[in-house]
């Protein structure tokens, strides 16, 4: 039953993730133009900037040489198995929904992982001076399945204990 919910998120996510990258690349061609700026309300705002993420997570353990990319998609993928067998034992939708999310994201940056070295991330808010880091349709909903992952640790009620006799 979980897979039945959790795999179709993971599917959808991946296909909007690479639509996402495939349009920045081709169509828009980021790249090349570097930045469009979306809105800019002065004090906050939200651009396409184009960076290329050779690292993990906020661009740690960033490295450019081929075996240097093929172990971080190795890694990714052995996490995404671990998930892929947590989503078949989920307890309820959401943590079925959630992994979907964080292994439909996981997919979509080892895909740009390996077909161009680095992963393509380019959605840039900023308040004031400060920027967050560029991420992608696939950070987001890595970084969303954790927070909903925590989120239902947390607030979900629990059955009471059985006692013993």
């Amino acid at each position: 039953m979980s897979l039945k919910l959790g795999l179709p998120v993971a599917a959808g996510l991946l296909v909007a993730d690479q639509a996402s990258k495939w349009w920045i690349l081709e169509v828009l061609r980021l790249p090349e133009i570097r930045q469009v700026k979306l809105l800019d309300l002065g004090f906050a705002g939200f651009d396409l900037t184009m960076v290329w993420n050779r690292g993990v997570t906020f661009g740690l353990l960033a490295g450019d040489t081929p075996t240097h990319r093929l172990l971080l998609a190795a890694l990714a993928l052995a996490v995404c198995a671990f998930l892929l067998r947590w989503i078949a034992r989920a307890e309820n939708r959401l943590t079925a929904i959630a992994l979907g999310g964080i292994v439909g994201g996981a997919v979509g940056n080892v895909i740009d992982r390996l077909r161009f070295g680095g992963v393509v991330d380019f959605a840039d808010a900023w308040v004031g001076d400060y920027h967050w880091y560029v991420f992608n349709l696939a950070d987001a909903a890595i970084v969303l399945g954790v927070v909903a992952l925590i989120a239902d640790a947390l607030f979900r009620p629990r059955a009471p204990a059985k006692e013993s006799p």
